[in-house]
């Protein structure tokens, strides 16, 4: 459910104090909202930096109220930051080349889940016991409500803790450099056919149920505008053997991944040990600076291999 306003005009933006804001919504009235970011209302507005128009959108956690800004900025410096590469995990959900991690906790608490599992047990205690064809009550779509609204409380911390990570990222360093990953194809089910039925099938339906909740989409495509607005470099490398060459030697041996999270080299001439998200991130990094970065031509991705140049000239 959403309500645009395609005409900032109409708008009337006024701020009331530091954390609230007042906005005139035609046919409806004057709404009051949070301000959490600075708009050019008032005296910063201008014919360069004004509210083009609004979106005011209703989810499971309540209204909000989207403005529509054109702003005028200018061509940022060159970051001279280092180079990092970026390994995406299950167990650890960012790992750097460098040995930094970022980790998280759950996105509801110990209280939160005992609450949202009763409210799926009461749902489908009024689903199984609701005759076919006989009219629904409001209680049941009161609980699916109430279920919707804990989902998107942990959607929206997940998503509130990808944005904090990735801007540290792009602040920090001048290129960061990331896997191009196909999660589609990633997540498809192992159920296969009736004559020809999958192998392992509910191990690989948890494995894309942890996927899907890491977002590893938003991680890799977060940093793509936020190293462009500090004047930054995104590149993507292939992703196929990343995670099974030793960053040492360079070499893809059997058995060197021992589990999701040792990487144990078998080479009997290198004999490296880490974390296995470790030397996937050292791996991501030595590809870009191998040359190996993905372009994107005619609508497909193409390898370049070429002479590295230095971040700041490779606009």
């Amino acid at each position: 459910m959403s309500v645009d306003i395609p005409q900032g005009r109409d708008l009337n933006i006024v701020r009331v104090h530091r954390r609230w804001g007042m906005v005139s919504v035609p046919k409806v009235g004057r709404v009051r909202f949070r301000w959490t970011k600075d708009l050019p209302v008032g005296k910063r507005a201008s014919a360069e930096n004004r509210i083009t128009g609004a979106r005011l959108v209703k989810d499971a956690l309540g209204w909000h109220i989207a403005f529509r800004a054109q702003t005028l900025q200018s061509k940022p410096d060159p970051h001279q930051g280092p180079d990092v590469g970026i390994d995406v995990g299950i167990t650890v959900p960012i790992a750097l080349s460098n040995g930094e991690t970022y980790e998280h906790g759950e996105w509801l608490t110990g209280k939160e889940k005992a609450k949202l599992l009763h409210l799926e047990q009461r749902a489908a205690r009024r689903k199984r016991h609701r005759k076919p064809g006989a009219r629904t009550s409001r209680r049941p779509h009161h609980t699916y409500d109430r279920i919707a609204g804990l989902r998107a409380k942990a959607k929206r911390r997940a998503l509130d803790w990808q944005h904090k990570t990735t801007t540290h990222i792009a602040r920090t360093y001048g290129t960061v450099v990331v896997e191009a990953l196909t999660i589609t194809n990633m997540v498809k089910s192992a159920k296969g056919t009736a004559e020809e039925p999958g192998r392992r099938v509910t191990q690989k339906a948890g494995l894309n149920r942890s996927i899907s909740q890491e977002a590893w989409g938003r991680t890799v495509t977060m940093p793509a505008y936020k190293t462009a607005q500090r004047g930054g470099v995104l590149a993507k490398v292939p992703a196929p053997g990343t995670s099974r060459r030793c960053s040492a030697c360079g070499f893809t041996t059997p058995g060197s991944r021992e589990s999701q999270a040792v990487f144990v080299c078998k080479n009997p001439d290198c004999g490296w040990s880490g974390n296995a998200d470790h030397n996937g991130a050292r791996n991501v990094l030595h590809l870009y600076r191998m040359g190996l970065a993905l372009i994107p031509a005619a609508g497909r991705a193409v390898v370049r291999r070429a002479e590295r140049v230095k971040p700041a000239t490779a606009r």
